[in-house]
């Protein structure tokens, strides 16, 4: 079995030119699925297995998203294994995806996060000064979290105010970014720069201990959380994709052009960004339900 996940691995690298987390998701969950069936052979598996399989994964709490993504890899699997003629006909082909209802994305109030950079700015540390204006530039230029680590020092215009980004696709973008952000960045190379010492280091957000050396998404990630612990709020609210939310949720709020926040955002469809108007929509709603004379706690609170 593990040749044949190899080799489906290799074939989706190189014919489809999945990333590696695409790979690597795609390994695990293969993984788990052969050992829930084992000692079955793969060639005689049916749907009725792959179906027993999924209502484990189901009662086990996984979320539809988790059971759809999971269909959709074994559905890959098989249907791999067809056109090798390991099987003759895949049994994933019947499966039904669960709905999946739209999720709207969550985001940090401006407070939040000006405490979070408060914070870092007083740490002595590099990796601290670092954080700060990471989370100042990612707040407020949207950028995505792969976008962020890998910026080289050049990205940025400061006269213009500007960073060049190379998004998904390799599509360059220009978003704009403020003064005051700006002036963050100018303090923190001084201490770049006393980091980097000897040698070369064409990151702005250098590290010593990566081996591409600029700091990882993981790396990002984890001193995110780190530094929500230290702000005071709760560990399990931030995620680095949070940052982007909080500035498109941001703009959306201000009345900003809903075609100009596609482009700092680099969505290829305008219907990603119009999430973002939904989270609105439901504030609005909240507010109505809590402070209209006709809903009965309001109605109660004054007849109190």
């Amino acid at each position: 079995m593990g040749d044949y996940v190899d080799d489906f691995l290799d074939a989706k690298a190189v014919e489809e030119g999945a990333a590696l987390n695409t790979l690597q998701a795609y390994r695990n969950d293969i993984r788990q699925f052969i050992a829930s069936i084992a000692p079955r052979d793969i060639r005689k598996v049916t749907t009725s297995d792959i179906e027993d399989y999924l209502k484990r994964i189901k009662d086990a709490g996984n979320l539809p998203k988790t059971v759809s993504r999971k269909i959709s890899c074994i559905r890959e699997f098989f249907k791999f294994l067809q056109s090798e003629k390991i099987v003759e006909a895949s049994p994933a082909n019947k499966l039904r995806t669960p709905k999946i209802g739209k999720s709207l994305p969550l985001f940090l109030t401006a407070e939040e996060i000006k405490k979070m950079c408060e914070v870092a700015k007083e740490g002595e540390t590099f990796a601290s000064k670092r954080m700060n204006v990471m989370v100042r530039l990612m707040y407020a230029s949207g950028l995505r979290v792969s976008e962020l680590v890998s910026l080289p020092e050049n990205a940025i215009n400061y006269d213009l105010r500007q960073i060049l980004i190379y998004g998904k696709g390799s599509k360059e973008r220009i978003v704009p970014v403020t003064k005051g952000t700006i002036e963050e960045v100018f303090e923190y190379l001084q201490y770049r720069d006393k980091f980097i010492k000897k040698g070369k280091n064409g990151w702005l957000f250098p590290s010593s201990r990566s081996l591409c050396g600029h700091i990882t998404r993981d790396g990002f990630f984890k001193g995110l959380k780190r530094l929500a612990i230290k702000a005071g709020i709760s560990p399990e609210k931030v995620h680095p994709h949070i940052l982007r939310h909080s500035f498109a949720t941001k703009l959306v709020n201000d009345k900003a052009d809903l075609r100009s926040i596609q482009k700092m955002l680099g969505h290829e469809n305008i219907a990603t960004t119009e999430i973002y108007t939904h989270i609105t929509t439901e504030k609005l709603m909240n507010e109505v339900k809590k402070y209209h004379p006709l809903t009965n706690k309001h109605r109660n609170e004054n007849n109190g």
